[in-house]
């Protein structure tokens, strides 16, 4: 039976793990005196909550609870401290791909810019502050192609899926939310510049796997440059790339095998193409899996990538990081690379729900979703989160041949293109999002509290000085808290298999 406990009652509360997503140990219901000192009083502010639960009685409902002053008198209590600091946080987002734009461009105009507005807007929405793209094709792309299939960089062009489709888009969220940052990576480079190996150099005309041919290297990062370029007219900035969309993957529709041996001496030009034009744009190392498909010399991609290079290397500051996907392995990863390399960014920029996960049912996905992708890779230092496709229809496409199948999106539109189904995934980035910040510090929760079972959490400062939670409850019951700053306090409920956002 599920039930409200009283907030004089048990004594739960919360310590914020530094690394390991999951939070969790015995109840203790030792009774407690309460804290000496003034009694609360109304602040006259609110704090504002967003709640959703498995089985969907609520979704992102928001909700306003009172905000204390002086000392709450309760032992279920979670305080955050703001002087346990960890990584700032650069946001939250969906994949832009020709079908999700396709998809949002058979909508209604009004209704698309209702959907958006009540994604992206930092008023009027929850948010939603990360996008990312691709360079070329993808597997949600209307064709295999990329942007220069001629032989030579004079080809160079914006293929229809970004001029009619993609771009459009994007101008529609930024100017519903200048602030989005856009990541872009290719799945594959263009075929006259593969290989079937790097030391015969043998053509390789191929949409799926072959190498990046070594003498192109330096052309290859001219086309990263000239992309940038490109879309800066359109007014849209490429906030950071990675060299290659999984790149030990050779299965995919479009992809390029390009092991850390390959990557490393590509990035030194990259990066240095990027110094020599002027582009901040940041470089994301490896962009793959947490168990770099079981292939034992890839173990630790991104620290070989590190320590081959070194930091002496033109335009050494822009490669900041690497990114993760989560296709196998586990997302403890994270914490050991972070450890080898604490200098270094992470950001989690694929992940994606469909048949084989059960992902239109939300009862299932919710929590194994929020306990995964965003609270367990933020809490092991991921500035970012992005899942995969923001739109998909109820037919799982558009797609194609090669690519995935049976992938959902974040969220499905019918065939009419009226009506939105949302799933997890647009839960979990919203829940985020809608309390954090760009620029928000992760923070940590004084020593002080205790551990309640079935609760997963994070904690934040906004750049304006609000504090954030976002909790986790994977329990049968109910959790009623207090939840506190050190000077000022706020009730609310944690429904069980639910999920609650809170800023104050």
């Amino acid at each position: 039976m599920k039930t409200n406990m009283s907030i004089l009652s048990i004594a739960t509360a919360l310590l914020l793990s530094t690394a390991a997503c999951s939070n969790s140990a015995s109840i203790d219901d030792t009774p407690r005196p309460a804290d000496q000192g003034s009694s609360p009083e109304p602040t006259g502010r609110v704090a504002t909550i967003y709640t959703t639960t498995g089985n969907g009685a609520q979704l992102l409902d928001m909700s306003k609870a009172e905000v204390f002053t002086g000392n709450n008198m309760a032992p279920s209590t979670i305080i955050v401290d703001p002087a346990q600091q960890f990584q700032t946080m650069d946001g939250f987002g969906f994949a832009i791909t020709y079908s999700t734009c396709y998809n949002l461009l058979k909508m209604q105009p009004e209704e698309r810019t209702a959907f958006l507005k009540q994604t992206y807007s930092e008023t009027e929405g929850y948010g939603v502050s990360y996008a990312r793209i691709s360079i070329g094709c993808n597997d949600f792309s209307s064709t295999e192609y990329s942007l220069c299939d001629e032989p030579g960089l004079d080809n160079f062009r914006l293929y229809s899926d970004e001029t009619q489709y993609v771009i459009p888009v994007l101008k529609e969220i930024l100017a519903i939310n200048p602030n989005v940052k856009i990541i872009a990576a290719p799945w594959t480079c263009p075929k006259w510049m593969k290989v079937s190996d790097i030391d015969t150099k043998k053509p390789f005309d191929s949409w799926t796997d072959g190498h990046l041919n070594p003498d192109y290297r330096k052309d290859y990062a001219q086309y990263f440059v000239k992309f940038i370029a490109a879309m800066k007219q359109q007014g849209i900035n490429i906030y950071a790339v990675s060299p290659q969309n999984e790149p030990l993957n050779k299965a995919n529709c479009a992809s390029l095998y390009m092991p850390w041996q390959e990557e490393a001496p590509f990035v030194a030009e990259l990066a240095s193409a990027f110094k020599k034009n002027g582009i901040s744009t940041k470089i994301y190392l490896f962009d793959h899996n947490y168990n770099y498909d079981n292939i034992e010399d890839q173990q630790e991609y991104p620290v070989k990538v590190y320590n081959a290079l070194g930091n002496e290397f033109e335009g050494s500051e822009l490669v900041v990081g690497s990114a993760y996907h989560d296709y196998g392995g586990k997302n403890t990863e994270l914490t050991d690379i972070h450890t080898q390399a604490p200098d270094k960014e992470l950001i989690f920029s694929e992940s994606s729900i469909g048949t084989w996960n059960d992902g239109r049912n939300l009862s299932k996905r919710l929590m194994e979703d929020m306990k995964n992708v965003t609270l367990g890779t933020v809490n092991q230092w991921c500035k970012a989160v992005l899942v995969w496709n923001l739109m998909l229809d109820m037919n799982m496409g558009p797609n194609l041949d090669g690519g995935c199948q049976t992938c959902f999106g974040a969220v499905d539109i019918s065939m009419d293109y009226k009506t939105i189904t949302r799933n997890s995934h647009y839960y979990v980035i919203s829940h985020m999002s809608s309390v954090v910040r760009p620029d928000a510090q992760r923070i940590g929760v004084s020593q002080r509290s205790l551990v309640k079972n079935g609760l997963v959490y994070s904690a934040f400062r906004n750049p304006d000085g609000t504090y954030a939670t976002v909790v986790l409850n994977s329990s049968d019951e109910n959790v009623t808290a207090v939840i506190s700053d050190g000077q000022n306090h706020f009730r609310t409920v944690i429904p069980a298999q639910g999920v609650v956002s809170c800023k104050w």
